[in-house]
């Protein structure tokens, strides 16, 4: 047995003792969620990597409760944030107070000084609130008053907007869009699954039990075991290529050159690689497949790829354009 194989021996072993929380967090969130079974998944995939999400669905498919029920399995710190359009940056980070019995100024922290939060609507919040946030998101600081604040961790963004109603919305500037390591698309549940919510929840006040099965030392001990997934050369090699690909199609005989405006950024390919890992982590793997990148592909570059207009009047999406991608690049 080489070297390699008895790391990768003893790296799954360990995997598989500090994936068991995991596991049972999401059993307790599929207490209250029904289905959704890709979005806790990712969502989970999102913590472990310590990346944001970004959820998109119309109303009434769970996303804030996915997001609440997500927080109430750890032990740990949570804010919703309704995000609204006269909302301020002061009401996101907090401000300074003056003090006169002193002359002085204190500093009072706003509610985004907490582990885990829900931008609900974030579409809905202007400029400056959603500029505020993206220093939060980025360098996981906030500054008041001139002076800098570090955030707690675990810190991740969980956002959600609503895609089909444009009134009192401002659309996320692309800066803010590319923090987000994953963008999430929620869809309706199956008629089975509809049932089952039918049965569960029509009542006037229906349980939500959720225990917590996991601490913050939990996550912090699965991302220091997720860095030490292996990952082999020809994976990494099929990580850049999906990426070159929306920058360069035309090297790999891919007739979309004209659809793309803009490629992904290497923020896109750092991303890919950390979600993959967090992939074969849930999976209980201690080495990535070319399967587990595929798994997230299309979560990590949907809102990395700007389509031109030509694109638009043929009625291409990004997704189209990924999902070309994904179907013809060489996979390992």
């Amino acid at each position: 047995m080489t070297t390699t194989q008895l790391d990768v021996k003893q790296i799954a072993e360990e995997v598989r003792l500090k994936s068991e929380p995991f596991r049972r967090l999401l059993e307790q969130m599929h207490r209250v969620v029904v289905g959704q079974d890709d979005l806790l998944h990712k969502m989970l995939i999102s913590l472990l990597a310590n990346g944001h999400a970004l959820i998109e669905g119309v109303p009434g498919l769970a996303k804030t409760t996915a997001v609440a029920c997500l927080a109430e399995g750890i032990d740990t710190g949570f804010r919703r944030l309704q995000f609204t359009p006269d909302l301020l940056p002061a009401d996101l980070i907090g401000t300074q107070i003056y003090r006169p019995q002193d002359g002085t100024f204190a500093v009072q922290k706003g509610p985004i000084f907490s582990n885990i939060i829900l931008a609900d609507e974030i579409n809905r919040a202007p400029a400056k609130v959603q500029s505020a946030l993206l220093e939060a998101m980025q360098e996981r600081q906030v500054t008041i008053g001139g002076e800098t604040f570090g955030l707690p961790d675990p810190f991740v963004v969980l956002a959600t907007q609503n895609p089909i109603e444009q009134e009192g919305t401002y659309p996320l500037p692309e800066a803010q869009v590319d923090r987000f390591m994953l963008k999430l698309v929620v869809t309706y549940p199956t008629r089975e699954q509809e049932r089952l919510i039918l049965d569960r929840m029509s009542q006037t006040n229906p349980v939500r039990d959720i225990e917590a099965v996991m601490k913050p030392s939990d996550i912090a001990a699965a991302r220091a075991t997720v860095d030490e997934i292996y990952i082999d050369t020809k994976v990494t090699d099929y990580v850049v290529d999906l990426v070159f690909a929306t920058r360069e199609p035309e090297k790999y005989d891919l007739p979309i050159a004209d659809l793309i405006h803009y490629g992904a950024s290497p923020r896109a390919t750092i991303f890919l690689t950390l979600a993959a890992k967090a992939g074969a982590f849930l999976a209980g793997r201690g080495y990535v497949t070319p399967q587990d990148v595929k798994d997230v592909a299309m979560d990590v570059l949907r809102h990395r790829v700007i389509v031109t207009y030509e694109a638009e009047a043929e009625e291409k999406t990004s997704e189209d354009v990924v999902k070309t991608i994904l179907d013809h690049v060489p996979v390992p």
